[in-house]
Order: C-alpha cells, then sequence, then structure tokens
C-alpha cells in the first residue's frame, strides 16, 4: 500500500464526514499533520462530537484523532431532565446493571460512579448516555469489580479470544496481566482492527483496564 500524505488524508476525512449522516451538515474543519488529525469546529451534540472522531478513525492512513471540538447544546434542556432521561436509559439497557450505576449531571456534564462486572459494561454504559440530547460530556467513573482469575487464566483466556477471533496476530502483539490491568504492544492496520482487539479484551470477566500502547501503522 502506498503511503498517503496529509493532502490525502485530510481530503478523504472530509469526504468521509459528508458521508456520513451524523456529521455531514455540520461545520467541522480538519487539519492533518504526520498522519494525526484535528477536529475543531462546533456541534450541536456531544454524539455528534464522537461521530465525527469515529467517522475519522475510519479513514485509512490516520494514525489517531485529536477532538478539539466543541459541544453547543442548542435545544436546552436542565439538568434535572438530563438526569431523568439518562436513569430511563439505564433502566432500559437490557444488558446494563442500573442498580449499581449513579450519575450526577452538571451543566449538561454527566458523571458515571459505581461498579460494572466487565470493561463492555462500563463502555455500554457511556453509549447510552452519549446519545441523549443535551448531553455535554462525560466524566466515567465506573469501576470494574475485581475478579478471582489469576494472572495466567487471564491471559490465556484473552489469548483465546482473539485467535478465535482472527483479530491477532502472535509476533506482532504482546499481552501484560497484572492485577487485573492488561497492557497491549504492538503494531495494528488501523482502528477497527484496534477496536477489534480491545472489544474483545473488554469481555473478558477479570479486566479492570485496558492500557492501550498499540501503534497504528498502516504500511508495515
Amino acid at each position: 500500500m502506498l503511503k498517503k500524505t496529509d493532502i490525502e488524508i485530510k481530503h478523504d476525512v472530509n469526504r468521509e464526514l459528508s458521508w456520513d449522516t451524523r456529521t455531514w451538515n455540520e461545520k467541522i474543519v480538519v487539519e492533518v499533520t504526520d498522519g494525526v488529525v484535528m477536529l475543531d469546529g462546533i456541534v450541536p451534540s456531544y454524539a455528534q462530537k464522537i461521530a465525527a472522531q469515529t467517522a475519522a478513525h475510519r479513514v485509512t492512513g490516520v494514525m489517531d484523532v485529536a477532538n478539539n471540538m466543541l459541544v453547543k447544546i442548542q435545544h436546552l434542556h436542565s439538568d434535572a431532565e438530563i438526569a431523568h432521561a439518562l436513569r430511563q436509559a439505564l433502566e432500559w439497557g437490557a444488558l446494563l446493571p442500573d442498580k449499581t450505576i449513579t450519575s450526577t449531571v452538571s451543566d449538561g456534564w454527566v458523571k458515571l460512579e459505581g461498579k460494572v462486572k466487565s470493561l463492555t459494561e462500563r463502555a455500554d454504559a457511556e453509549w447510552a448516555v452519549e446519545n441523549l440530547t443535551g448531553v455535554a460530556g462525560i466524566t466515567n467513573e465506573l469501576e470494574v469489580e475485581p475478579s478471582k482469575t489469576d494472572a495466567v487464566t487471564l491471559r490465556e483466556s484473552i489469548e483465546a479470544a482473539l485467535e478465535r477471533r482472527a483479530d491477532r496476530e502472535a509476533e506482532r502483539l504482546r499481552i501484560d496481566v497484572k492485577d487485573g490491568e492488561v497492557s497491549l504492544y504492538g503494531r495494528i492496520h488501523s482502528w477497527p482492527e484496534r477496536n477489534a482487539v480491545v472489544g474483545s479484551i473488554s469481555h473478558a470477566p477479570g479486566v479492570k483496564k485496558i492500557n492501550d500502547n498499540l501503534r497504528i501503522d498502516p504500511y508495515f
């Protein structure tokens, strides 16, 4: 694969933003330096800020994304209204432990606290909140409950899961496990591949945190 120039990456990111119906009508400024995309501008919701970031990551050649966009809510809701909608979203989430999750809303900014059983539940709770109207941002302080699984068993289960999904080549990824924290090292080709790897690990019981040291390199 030929290496893309920053100009080519910028062009492709702008096209991806225009193609995505969640971001096509927003005024988003894109700059690229050495494959790192910088997003600036104002969007009307936190969900669209994340959608633009996700769209940029989909473009081949993008190494990372710095999301500097500001959220300017057009349809204002009180913190009480947001908190009520948030609680309903958690209660209606079939796979969310809503009874162990508490929230605080201040000026549209949501803080999540409490206990969950896996990193997947932690991410799912944040996803349920980020799509609510009126949310300006999220601080996710949900903690994963500790597991009795030892480090060796946990690492073996993670490696088996990645191999089942064909997301891992042993010679280019290294996995270290200590006290429930998983550290990843190596090179991957794209952000979607990174998401596949991290997503597979997030399901494992006992994983409290993932230290993502993976390096995106589309050209190796």
